[in-house]
């Protein structure tokens, strides 16, 4: 059973995603397409930041490399230059953010209006039933009481 838990515990310390830094420059760099040097200038640019080892060796993940491939593209085929890539990607993980935002205010509004319904539900579930609402009264059905003046009145 000991060994189960180790084992259990050592898979899920061990999970990779697409932003789980595995890639040494040089693999990366193969990865890419481009040269090693090629992405340290990139580092330095701040186009693409990779993680950092406690000795200062660069690490980069599945999306590093997916992001140096776009760079390249851009650049090579589209002709934009390094200053408009990264403003480029600036703006996209702005846009990116931006969408977060709006499914986590949409999701709030959501749960509101949910909560809303559920007050309201419980409001007309505590009306007295023996009461009419006015409004429900028509007004063919309306009794209009006439009162002669009074003398004094006059």
């Amino acid at each position: 059973m000991d060994g189960r838990r180790r084992q259990s515990g050592f898979s899920r310390a061990y999970q990779l995603t697409d932003e789980t830094p595995v890639y040494v420059i040089s693999v990366a760099a193969q990865l890419s397409g481009l040269h090693p040097q090629t992405l340290r200038q990139y580092d330095r640019l701040g186009l693409v930041s990779p993680d950092r080892t406690a000795g200062r060796g660069r690490r980069y993940s599945a999306r590093d490399i997916e992001l140096l491939r776009t760079v390249q593209q851009l650049s090579q085929e589209e002709g934009i230059n390094l200053a408009g890539i990264k403003r480029i990607i600036e703006l996209e993980n702005q846009v990116a953010a931006l969408q977060s935002r709006v499914a986590e205010l949409s999701a709030a509004v959501e749960g509101a209006a949910a909560t809303m319904q559920q007050r309201e539900a419980a409001v007309h579930a505590s009306y007295r039933r023996d009461l009419v609402p006015y409004q429900d009264v028509q007004q063919a059905s309306a009794l209009v009481v006439w009162r002669p003046k009074r003398s004094s009145e006059q």
